[in-house]
């Protein structure tokens, strides 16, 4: 890693997927950084805020301000007002989780959600996180948007993930992922079932304006009660939300952006 931006960004990521923290000399092996510039940027990092030391074994953890940070971009935006009211209505029809994620450049990541008959927008805890475009309901929304040729393109950027993170039926070549996506553009909508998790189940269409997609709702649930059937039978509801999100999305400048492939 070149500069001292591209090693402080790389130890933010790295602790963003360790809620536990790590040690100092283990981060340092890991991102091959001089363990005296690890220090150097830990030390930084800690004065402004963006890590802890968990005082037992000194181990460095990330806080709460990039969140918070994300969460006051995204307010800005107006993403969370626009978008709150059509995934409410959706958690409250299905009884299940509606997540809401956009696009961003080359990434899908998911923002928002609601969850069955609960009240209020609720923050997924997954939230900034990119989705893998390969096995799950909103990757498949995206790219059934896309040529065949970009969404492999996109997937192969990102790739496929290790089989055992995801579900059994999770598509581990290309052959088997166009067959999901041509599925998908014939319905109008993504349906996966034990592809990204065990036993669950999600659907997912996707957020367009002008011909651009720029976002993804979706649903998700165990299997046992978001069956194909019941799936088929919130398409129409699903498929209205998306639909209403997009024209009214102007008021948000995310949304504005411009997003990589037409419809």
């Amino acid at each position: 890693m070149s500069t001292a931006l591209d090693r402080g960004l790389a130890l933010l990521e790295r602790l963003a997927g360790q809620p536990e923290g790590m040690a100092l000399s283990a981060l340092a092996d890991e991102l091959d950084i001089p363990h005296g510039a690890c220090h150097r940027l830990l030390a930084a990092l800690l004065r402004r805020g963006y890590v802890r030391q968990v005082s037992l074994h000194g181990d460095y953890v990330l806080t709460t301000k990039l969140a918070s940070l994300g969460l006051g971009f995204l307010s800005s935006a107006g993403i969370v007002d626009i978008a709150e009211p059509l995934l409410e209505r959706l958690a409250k029809e299905s009884g299940e989780l509606v997540r809401l994620s956009l696009v961003d450049d080359d990434r899908l990541v998911w923002v928002a959600k609601a969850q069955g008959s609960r009240k209020g927008l609720r923050y997924d805890p997954d939230m900034g996180m990119d989705a893998r475009l390969s096995c799950t309901a909103s990757g498949h929304a995206w790219l059934l948007t896309l040529s065949d040729e970009r969404a492999l393109e996109l997937v192969a950027r990102q790739g496929f993930g290790e089989p055992k993170d995801y579900g059994p039926k999770a598509p581990l070549t290309v052959k088997a992922l166009l067959g999901f996506l041509h599925a998908a553009r014939v319905r109008g909508y993504a349906m996966i079932d034990e592809v990204f998790a065990p036993g669950m189940t999600a659907m997912a269409a996707p957020v367009q304006r002008s011909g651009r997609t720029i976002g993804v709702i979706s649903i998700a649930g165990p299997r046992m009660r978001l069956t194909p059937e019941r799936m088929q039978s919130l398409a129409p509801a699903v498929l209205v939300a998306a639909a209403e999100l997009g024209p009214i999305s102007r008021a948000s400048n995310m949304f504005g952006r411009p997003a990589l492939g037409r419809a």
